[in-house]
């Protein structure tokens, strides 16, 4: 289990690098456009559109990434009043409901990539791009999103809960040695 939950976490730290390099893209991309539509006076074609794709799938795809370092949303207070046990089967039931809202996100996601792949489906713009391209990073994302609530219940499972005050923490250290 702690192979998985490590590999997970690995695996999910990775892509969150991925999704930060997507958003620096994002941002050069931006500038780009500034530059040459005001500096040179030239029109552009292609930066809002690849600017909107690189900001959703870098979205998607460090959705895992903030999950390892408790940076979603996390209305805590009943946690923080309950006994260690419940906060802990507490953690576990939100974790669970969640994984199941993101298995049918994952697989809405995959059904809209598969008809824009199979649809032959392309943008509506002059840079025409093939909408499989910006729509695979939802069912990706959305697996690996997956797989990581699946690690934190293994380790909610087998470390027993956690305190709350480790919800604040952004950048918190994820390892097992790091945990009590």
């Amino acid at each position: 289990m702690r192979l998985y939950i490590s590999a997970i976490t690995a695996v999910s730290r990775a892509v969150g690098v991925l999704a930060g390099i997507m958003l620096l893209s994002a941002v050069l991309s931006v500038s780009h456009m500034v530059f040459v539509r005001y500096a040179l006076g030239w029109s552009t074609v292609w930066q809002t559109e690849y600017t909107a794709y690189a900001i959703v799938a870098a979205t998607f795809l460090g959705a895992p990434w903030v999950l390892t370092v408790k940076g979603h949303v996390n209305v805590d207070i009943l946690q923080m009043a309950a006994a260690r046990r419940l906060r802990a089967a507490m953690q576990i039931l939100s974790a669970l409901l969640s994984l199941f809202f993101v298995a049918l996100l994952a697989y809405a996601g995959w059904l809209h990539f598969e008809e824009a792949w199979s649809g032959g489906w392309t943008s509506d713009t002059v840079w025409a791009v093939p909408l499989w391209m910006p729509l695979l990073p939802m069912p990706v994302g959305t697996v690996l999103l997956a797989l990581q609530y699946v690690a934190e219940i293994m380790r909610l499972l087998l470390d027993g809960g956690e305190p709350v005050a480790e919800h604040s923490v952004l950048f918190a250290d994820t390892t097992d040695e790091a945990r009590p």
